[in-house]
């Protein structure tokens, strides 16, 4: 494992998903300034789920045939100008301009960072896979928080903060490739980490049911996410106040279980530990529906644990099934699946119009079950079994 390269590339991706998660945080601070709708604030975040998320297998595509390692400095570096360039914006088109920006630049880091991780882990992939989307989910839990402090400060403006984290991890790219790039790119060649793209042929059925497997997993955490907080406040009559609370209690717990559930993951492999921690979300889920008070936030947190660390072993075994498309592996995970889980969190809408908030979340119960039992019918290929 290279240790120093894997720090700058997980420091990378927490500064690109802290623009991620800002995004919402901002959300009702445009919608007094620029008199917004409900409709036109919300198309706001739609447009940074389809430029950050959905599009990235695109740049996983093209990361592919062409060495494009000049998308690290510049994709960490745009997300966070994009990123400050919403504050000042004066209406609501140039927002969206800047959100635009910032969302490509994250689409644009993901792929060709998710190979660089995959390079630098040696054989500890679970591992170095588990550390760099601990930084993600830590940027993700971040974000929010930096929106409060620099509003206080400097009100919408503060935004233009955003830029300096990724411009300084933008610098420290071609520094780290001068001390020792050219020694660590033969290195991935002889191990077949850039390999030439040849055709899926029969790879299609595996990718098609991971895919499957990690789009309804992602529903079940998306579902998570959007409607708890209204479980918490409607249903059980909590203080609106504590509910971020809640939420980071969820998120942190799943860094923590990202964390712990890398060393079990490369002893037991990650197929097995995928179908195993998922399906024991359904029971950890249903005990969150009975619990209350404190008991509420232990449920919560221990669910969130064993959601999120499966995210690791997921980019895992994608490379896998495509070791000569790793970006493609990548943008498929982390892009599509999470665009896709956006579009579970509208459908639970309109359950939860219907039927209540209560019904979503029996039904987010259940998802990770499905998950599983999607996630048992996959067939790894035989040349690309889990190293143990």
């Amino acid at each position: 494992m290279n240790p120093s390269l894997l720090l700058l590339l997980t420091a990378a991706h927490l500064i690109t998903d802290t623009v991620q998660g800002a995004v919402p945080a901002l959300l009702p601070l445009l919608k007094d300034k620029l008199g917004l709708t409900y409709a036109l604030a919300g198309a706001i975040i739609m447009t940074m789920n389809l430029t950050s998320s959905v599009i990235q297998p695109l740049f996983g595509y093209l990361t592919d045939r062409w060495s494009l390692r000049l998308l690290l400095p510049l994709g960490v570096a745009v997300s966070g100008v994009g990123l400050a360039l919403v504050g000042p914006a004066p209406g609501y088109l140039a927002v969206l301009a800047a959100v635009v920006l910032s969302g490509l630049g994250v689409a644009s880091y993901h792929p060709e960072a998710f190979k660089a991780v995959l390079v630098s882990a040696g054989s500890r992939k679970v591992t170095a896979v588990s550390w760099f989307m601990v930084g993600g989910n830590l940027g993700m839990a971040l974000g929010p928080v930096l929106v409060g402090v620099y509003v206080a400060w400097l009100g919408l403006n503060g935004s233009l903060l955003f830029a300096v984290p990724g411009l300084a991890a933008a610098c420290l790219f071609p520094l780290a490739w001068r001390g020792g790039g050219k020694r660590r790119d033969e290195r991935a060649e002889l191990a077949g980490a850039n390999l030439p793209p040849r055709p899926l042929g029969a790879r299609w059925r595996p990718l098609s049911v991971l895919v499957a497997a990690v789009v309804v997993r992602s529903w079940a955490h998306t579902g998570v996410v959007a409607y708890l907080p209204f479980y918490y406040v409607h249903v059980l009559g909590g203080d609106p106040l504590r509910v971020g609370n809640l939420l980071s209690t969820f998120l942190l717990c799943g860094v923590a279980g990202t964390m712990l559930g890398a060393p079990v993951a490369e002893r037991v492999g990650p197929k097995p530990f995928f179908v195993a921690t998922v399906a024991l979300v359904t029971p950890l889920a249903v005990w969150c529906l009975f619990a209350t008070g404190l008991w509420l936030f232990v449920a919560v947190g221990v669910t969130g644990a064993f959601l999120l660390s499966t995210w690791s072993v997921v980019m895992v075994m994608a490379q896998q099934i495509l070791p000569d498309r790793s970006g493609m592996a990548s943008g498929l995970m982390a892009g599509f699946a999470i665009g896709m889980g956006g579009v579970g969190a509208a459908v639970l809408g309109l359950v939860a119009d219907h039927w209540g908030v209560s019904m979503v979340l029996w039904i987010v119960a259940v998802l990770p079950l499905l998950s599983a039992a999607i996630a048992w019918a996959l067939h790894l290929p035989p040349a690309a079994k889990p190293v143990v």
